[in-house]
C-alpha cells in the first residue's frame, strides 16, 4: 500500500517536471510581446505580494542610505561649527598682526607659538623660528596688544622666549604721559589667581592715576621705546618718603598668543605709533582719570546746588500754601481795629459832645 502511494507521488512529480519544462520552453521561444504580457499578468496577480515586499525592501534600503548620508553631513557641519569661533578669532588676530607688521619701522620675523618647551614651565614659549631666520637672544617678542617677552635661547630652527611672567623678566618703562619712570617686573602675588605685573621704583612724589598706560622706555638697549606693557589697576604698596609700587594689568596675554612678531632690527626708534591707535586713545582717556574725577566733583557740586535750590523753592511754596487762604491755608491773625462810634459824641445825633478844656483868658504879660 505504501509502495503504491510512493509511486503515485513520483508520477505526480514527474508530470510537474515535464509541465514546467514545457512552460519554460514555451516562454523561451514564444514572441516577446506575448511573454511580456504573461509576465505582467503574473506580477499583477500571483506574484504581487512578492513585488510589494521587494518594493518596501528597496525603499527601506534607500532610506537607510539617505539617513546615513544626512547624519554624516549633520555631524560634519556640527564639527565644523565648533571650530568656527576659534577660526574667526584666529583670523582676527592674524589681521591685527598683519596691520601691526605694516606699521612697524624695524625689521621683524613672524613666528608661530608651538607649545611650552617643558611640561612644567608655563612661563616660556617655544617659537617656530630660529637662528636661520635671523633670531638672536634678547630679541623682543611682541603681539598686537603689546609686549610678550624676550628671546631666551635660540637653536637653528626654533627658539625659546621668556614671557613677562618669568621671575627674571624686567623691562624699563614709563607712563604714557611721561611723568613717572620705573621698572616693570612680575608680581610676587597674583590677584584672583591671575598673572600681573608690578611697576616698581616710582618716586613717592609721583602719583600715577588708575588706568594709565605704561610703555617700555627703551633704556637698557633690549626693548625699543613705546611698546605697551600694561595698565595701572591699583597700588601694591607704598614706602613712605621713598617709592610707590603699582599693579599692572598686562597688555598682552602669552597664554592666548598663537602668532607673534620677533623684532630683530634696530631698537633705537619709538614704536608707540605702531600699536593700535584706539588702545592709545583709550589709555590717554584713562590717563586723565584725575581730570575726570574733578569733572565729576564739579558735576556733583552742581547737582547738590540744584537740589538745594529745588528744596528752597519747595519750602517757599509750602510756606505760601500755609499762609495763603487762596491756596487753602490759614491767614495770619492781625489785631482788629475797632471803628469809633461818632454818634456818641455828636450833639446833632443826640450824643454827648466831648468836653474840651476851656481856654482861660489870661494876662498877656504872663
Amino acid at each position: 500500500m505504501t509502495f503504491a502511494t510512493d509511486r503515485r507521488y513520483t508520477r505526480r512529480d514527474t508530470v510537474l517536471l515535464f509541465l514546467c519544462l514545457a512552460l519554460s520552453l514555451v516562454g523561451l521561444f514564444s514572441p516577446a510581446a506575448w511573454s511580456n504580457g504573461v509576465a505582467a499578468t503574473l506580477r499583477g496577480t500571483v506574484l504581487s505580494p512578492l513585488v510589494w515586499l521587494q518594493a518596501r525592501a528597496e525603499e527601506g534600503r534607500t532610506s537607510r542610505v539617505r539617513f546615513r548620508a544626512v547624519t554624516a553631513e549633520r555631524d560634519s557641519a556640527a564639527y565644523l561649527a565648533q571650530f568656527l569661533p576659534s577660526l574667526r578669532a584666529e583670523n582676527e588676530r592674524l589681521r591685527q598682526l598683519l596691520r601691526l607688521s605694516h606699521r612697524l619701522t624695524t625689521s621683524y620675523v613672524a613666528a608661530e607659538v608651538l607649545h611650552q618647551p617643558q611640561a612644567t614651565d608655563s612661563r616660556t614659549l617655544l617659537l617656530g623660528v630660529g637662528s636661520r631666520q635671523g633670531v638672536a637672544p634678547f630679541n623682543p617678542v611682541v603681539a598686537p596688544e603689546g609686549l610678550i617677552g624676550v628671546i631666551l635661547s635660540v637653536s637653528r630652527t626654533s627658539s625659546i622666549a621668556m614671557s613677562w611672567a618669568h621671575p627674571e623678566f624686567r623691562v624699563s618703562a614709563f607712563t604714557i604721559g611721561g611723568n613717572a619712570f620705573g621698572v616693570v617686573a612680575p608680581s610676587i602675588e597674583g590677584r584672583n589667581n591671575e598673572g600681573a605685573l608690578e611697576f616698581r621704583g616710582v618716586p613717592y612724589r609721583d602719583s600715577v592715576p588708575l588706568g594709565t598706560l605704561v610703555l617700555s622706555s627703551g633704556l637698557g638697549g633690549v626693548f625699543p621705546k613705546g611698546i605697551p606693557v600694561g595698565t595701572v589697576i591699583g597700588t601694591v604698596r607704598e614706602e613712605a618718603g621713598w617709592e610707590r609700587v603699582y599693579r599692572l594689568r598686562p597688555a598682552a596675554n602669552p597664554g592666548s598668543a598663537a602668532h607673534v612678531l620677533v623684532l630683530i632690527g634696530s631698537r633705537g626708534g619709538d614704536l608707540a605709533a605702531a600699536f593700535p591707535s584706539d588702545s592709545l586713545l583709550e589709555a590717554i582717556r584713562l590717563d586723565s582719570i584725575a581730570r575726570a574725577r574733578r569733572v565729576d566733583s564739579v558735576a556733583q557740586a552742581v547737582k547738590a546746588a540744584t537740589q538745594a535750590a529745588r528744596a528752597a523753592r519747595a519750602a517757599r511754596r509750602d510756606s505760601l500754601a500755609r499762609t495763603s487762604p487762596i491756596l487753602g491755608g490759614t491767614p495770619t491773625q492781625q489785631p482788629a481795629v475797632q471803628p469809633r462810634d461818632s454818634s456818641r459824641t455828636s450833639p446833632i445825633l443826640g450824643g454827648t459832645p466831648t468836653e474840651q478844656p476851656a481856654v482861660q483868658p489870661g494876662d498877656s504879660s504872663r
